[in-house]
């Protein structure tokens, strides 16, 4: 189904439903859940999701696993057109999908099985053809590789408040000691809470922030040269390898939807 809320096909007695959307640059689906899984694909354009636990950013050629439940806004950067496939809860469940928010890679198959899926009707035939292509769409989304292409977001009120103001305009000369006079804490406090909450520390969380907001940028057009400065490297060399170090590819790559490079965890 193109074009079309999945709101009236929810309660549609098939494991699985699936709809594709185009959406103009700057558009906003603003906060709201689903009662089913979903598989959000970024067919072309960046697409960027919020939630109470963190920041996703979603590169052309990849796809965001937001479970049942969750509350998320979606924030299009540039024209951007994607494919979601929502998956009932029990359907999941058997297949041991994800139960948080995840960034996963695309395989050239499971495009093509989004790409075709959108175009069936919400009641397709279970036992031909159309049934066949939503039971393999479930089962290649499993086989997929989960990328670290998230900002984690503190629980702590005073970090979490601080994170979101960061993450709307990231750069590497942040200051650890501004943001920790800020909270009201001292560095040492700052830093362990920090970490406690999100896993990392904030040098690692700072840089990937940036990284993430480069992807957002670059996505729309922006030059790397313009990016890089903006972000505060040093040159343009010193963001692509840092980029190529968190990412496994330089950025032209990445954005491409390359999947061939190893796409990596970031530092802790």
């Amino acid at each position: 189904m193109r074009q079309t809320r999945v709101t009236q096909y929810e309660d549609t007695p098939r494991d699985v439903v699936a709809t594709g959307n185009d959406y103009p640059g700057r558009f906003v689906l603003p906060p709201h859940t689903h009662k089913r899984h979903q598989l959000l694909y970024a067919a072309t354009g960046v697409v960027k999701a919020i939630t109470s636990e963190g920041s996703w950013v979603v590169p052309p050629r990849r796809a965001l696993w937001i479970p049942a439940g969750v509350m998320h806004e979606v924030h299009m950067d540039g024209t951007v057109s994607t494919r979601s496939a929502y998956i009932r809860q029990e359907a999941a469940a058997a297949a041991g999908l994800w139960t948080h928010c995840q960034v996963i890679a695309v395989s050239p198959l499971l495009h093509e099985l989004l790409q075709e899926a959108v175009d069936l009707p919400a009641e397709y035939d279970l036992d031909g053809r159309d049934g066949r292509i939503m039971a393999l769409l479930v089962d290649e989304v499993r086989a997929m590789q989960p990328l670290a292409l998230n900002t984690p977001l503190p629980s702590d009120p005073r970090l979490r408040r601080l994170c979101r103001v960061i993450l709307d305009a990231p750069a590497l000369e942040i200051d650890i000691d501004a943001m920790a006079d800020k909270a009201g804490m001292s560095r040492r406090s700052f830093t362990r809470t920090f970490r406690e909450e999100t896993g990392m520390s904030f040098a690692a969380w700072r840089q990937q922030a940036c990284l993430l907001n480069a992807l957002t940028r670059l996505g729309r057009g922006e030059s790397i040269t313009q990016v890089a400065i903006e972000l505060g490297y040093g040159s343009t060399s010193a963001f692509t390898a840092a980029f190529r170090r968190v990412l496994g590819a330089p950025p032209s790559r990445y954005l491409a939807g390359d999947q061939h490079p190893r796409e990596k965890t970031p530092p802790q």
